[in-house]
């Protein structure tokens, strides 16, 4: 990735938190606790799940620039959902956190020199080594992808 490449990924990186507000402010919050079906998140819990991935995100940015070598934790997003109650979270606390954990990283990726992206740890759903330049193929595109299925639920909840 040519240092061109990766300030494009930094910026569609921060533009994550923009796309989803954009998003939900044309849902209306009685479609948000919707599950299309019960194996399904809702609108509700897909914007915990991006609370809870985009911190263990901004924590394996980190680890990337400052510890490589190290490994980072994997986690099991479906069972976070039910056994830390998703639905029965503060989703305005997780927006929050979201909206800070992408503009505190972006900012950080502004920062480190080029030669930190060569960096790699050990994720355990990975064979080969983690790069920082997967972890930036990867997290600009989580947002728009939860984006797409939000959308798909709210169609889903207008036609019940």
């Amino acid at each position: 990735m040519t240092s061109e490449e990766r300030k494009q990924m930094i910026e569609r990186y921060g533009e994550g938190y923009a796309m989803l507000k954009k998003a939900l402010v044309k849902i209306p919050r009685k479609a948000w606790k919707f599950k299309p079906d019960p194996k399904e998140w809702s609108i509700h819990e897909v914007i915990i799940h991006l609370a809870d991935s985009e911190t263990n995100a901004a924590l394996r940015a980190r680890l990337l620039a400052v510890e490589p070598g190290k490994p980072v934790m994997a986690y099991d997003q479906d069972q976070w959902a039910i056994s830390l109650n998703y639905h029965d979270q503060d989703v305005d606390d997780a927006l929050k956190l979201v909206k800070y954990a992408r503009k505190t990283t972006t900012d950080l990726l502004k920062m480190l020199p080029d030669s930190v992206f060569e960096n790699t740890v050990v994720h355990p759903e990975f064979d080969k080594p983690y790069s920082f330049e997967m972890w930036l193929s990867i997290y600009p595109e989580h947002i728009p992808g939860h984006i797409v299925q939000i959308k798909n639920n709210y169609q889903l909840w207008k036609k019940q």
